[in-house]
């Protein structure tokens, strides 16, 4: 087998990934180039990493084949054409002129190359989806191979586009950020920062969960990444101190996944949709924030019932790090995430904040003795190779989503679904998103976050709007059903790694994950119906309906886990419970008054169940 030496191959990837790191951070300062050049870069960088990074059949992990090298000279040839002809490209006319020979060359090669790397990050769903859309193009959207090559290589609406473009100047800078925060330390600040918020209380280990995946998850963005960097911690942790394989899994799972929706860093698609709403990132942070809240609300006060319910205490406050301490001595590494948001706060664009908090990353590690030495020029070069390594599957996913982007706008299939969708709803809403969460949902089995929801923006998103939702709750929307597909069986990519440590049973891992992030599907519904949970509207609506939710999302965690605040929840205050859960979601005093009855009943008779055990109790002794 022909292959380049293990050192050669190792020491050409880092070399790389350090100067793809570098070039973003360079153009982040500097400003940047034409679109073509900037994507294009971008591309090839991406393009030539993966084939590096995950050889074909004539190659290894550690030793890269000849076919691969031949593959990388290809890719960076075919991604680097449009920025070398830069004059050819912009001055053409697109549709109108005919490609030249050299245009069907490389536009065909990268296709297939985009194809084929996509195919090796992500496995085929999203090549199979790209190459459908391809063939509906060519043959019922009854386009010329020339009109297609021209849409997806010859301009920036295909390939090109404004996914490739968010990955090359917002996702890239953030996956960098993060992974300067990793290698400062401040994962052993989240879980120690957790264990002293929350450890010795009721069922501590799975609060402790979900503090740490969702303050690690903010700079990760990725469910699996997540689960795989915490859970290793926190799962073991909770079953030793007796929840169920199972349920310590799912609590990994459901947690880690949240990470994509709360701000200040949530995943790439939030990029993408500030793009297509045409707003700043900030904007769409503000329309998150009290649903991704409300999220991990929920998470919590489950996990907090559960314990209850089987009786599981914390752990020994003799045990546990003191939060004082945790802070004085590492609570410094929050400041890159402050950094971050008070750049964000002053006006200043979201690339100029990611570069502004890696700048901050290896000044606040020297505030302590404890961090000073954590970034050796080792330390720098890991972090920058780690940085480009992790943007590979966003970055190759964005340029795949970007052929069906460009194949829906070139066919008008966009409105031709969006008729089919309200022909099926029959006008109704409910219908349609119903329809639009079960498309998100089985979109997500097969596709990474970020090409499920351009997918959806592209054909369902127009549907909901013109139904009568805002287009900010519409895009939310199916964002979320494509972040929750993680958790939704039979392919629930960040349970199967959590059951992977926790050694569970996968489906009862997948059913309590369901279970446990229930209100995840449901707060989609809320936000609809109400925008004021997007904080958008008069301040008094906000706060009224921010309260309201608040007590249903509380509501629904005791009727599904059978316990509440004053005791375990017989059958019937379940239902009752469950049911004021729906109510409170639909604004409305009249709702949110039945709602509150039918809390003061279960509450009234946990109150009296509870004296009555007491007064048993005295009596038998």
């Amino acid at each position: 087998m022909l292959a380049l030496p293990s050192v050669v191959s190792r020491r050409l990837i880092t070399t790389v990934a350090v100067a793809m790191s570098v070039f973003h951070l360079v153009v982040a300062f500097v400003g940047p180039p034409d679109a073509y050049v900037m994507r294009g870069s971008h591309l090839a960088f991406a393009l030539v990493m993966a084939f590096l990074i995950m050889p074909g059949r004539h190659g290894t992990a550690e030793r890269v084949g000849w076919f691969d090298v031949l593959l990388v000279l290809a890719a960076a040839a075919a991604a680097l054409y449009p920025s070398m002809n830069l004059s050819y490209i912009q001055n053409r006319m697109y549709y109108v002129d005919d490609p030249r020979i050299a245009d069907y060359v490389f536009g065909g090669a990268l296709v297939v190359l985009v194809l084929e790397a996509t195919r090796r990050a992500t496995g085929w769903a999203l090549p199979i989806t790209a190459m459908v859309f391809l063939a509906y193009g060519l043959t019922i959207g009854n386009q010329s191979v020339g009109i297609m090559l021209d849409q997806i290589y010859l301009t920036t609406e295909g390939i090109f586009g404004i996914p490739l473009y968010v990955s090359a100047t917002y996702v890239m800078l953030f996956i960098l950020f993060g992974a300067f925060v990793e290698r400062s330390g401040a994962g052993q600040l989240f879980m120690d920062f957790a264990l002293a918020l929350a450890g010795h209380t009721s069922g501590g280990p799975a609060k402790v969960a979900v503090i740490t995946s969702s303050l690690f998850g903010t700079v990760s963005g990725s469910a699996v990444a997540n689960v795989m960097t915490t859970g290793t911690f926190t799962i073991p942790l909770m079953m030793r101190t007796g929840y169920r394989p199972a349920f310590a899994g799912a609590v990994e799972a459901v947690a880690s996944t949240g990470g994509q929706l709360m701000p200040p860093i949530m995943g790439a698609a939030a990029f993408v949709m500030a793009e297509f709403l045409g707003v700043s990132y900030l904007t769409v942070a503000g329309f998150a924030i009290l649903p991704a809240v409300l999220y991990y609300l929920a998470v919590f006060m489950a996990v907090h019932f559960e314990a209850r319910r089987i009786g599981l205490v914390g752990l020994p406050k003799a045990d546990l790090p003191r939060l004082r301490e945790v802070m004085v001595e590492r609570g410094h590494l929050f400041l890159p995430l402050v950094v971050i948001v008070v750049v964000l706060l002053a006006g200043y664009s979201a690339a100029f904040s990611a570069l502004c908090g890696i700048g901050s990353v290896i000044p606040t590690t020297w505030l302590r003795a404890s961090t000073r030495k954590t970034f050796t020029l080792q330390a720098i070069i890991e972090a920058l190779e780690s940085g480009a390594r992790n943007t590979l599957v966003v970055a190759l996913a964005c340029a795949c989503a970007g052929i069906v982007i460009g194949t829906i706008t070139l066919t008008g299939l966009g409105l031709a679904f969006t008729g089919i969708v309200l022909a099926l709803s029959q006008n109704s809403l409910i219908l349609a998103l119903l329809l639009t969460m079960l498309a998100g949902i089985l979109l997500g089995m097969g596709l990474p976050t970020t090409p499920a929801y351009i997918v959806q923006v592209a054909l369902l998103v127009p549907a909901l709007v013109k139904l009568g939702v805002q287009v900010e709750a519409a895009h939310l929307f199916v964002l979320y059903f494509a972040v929750l597909s993680a958790i939704t069986p039979p392919v629930a990519m960040a349970v199967y790694a959590a059951n992977g440590i926790s050694r569970g049973t996968l489906m009862q891992t997948s059913w309590a994950a369901v279970k446990l992030g229930l209100t995840g599907y449901i707060i989609p519904f809320m936000f609809v119906s109400a925008p004021s949970l997007l904080l958008m509207g008069d301040v008094s609506t906000m706060v009224s309906s921010a309260l309201t939710a608040t007590v249903g999302v509380v509501c629904l965690a005791g009727g599904l886990h059978s316990y509440f605040f004053f005791g375990p929840a017989r059958w019937w205050e379940r239902i009752l419970l469950i049911v004021a859960a729906l109510v409170l979601i639909k604004p409305g005093w009249q709702s949110d008054l039945i709602g509150v009855a039918l809390i003061g009943i279960v509450s009234a008779g946990q109150i009296w169940a509870r004296g009555a055990a007491a007064r048993t109790s005295r009596q038998t002794s």
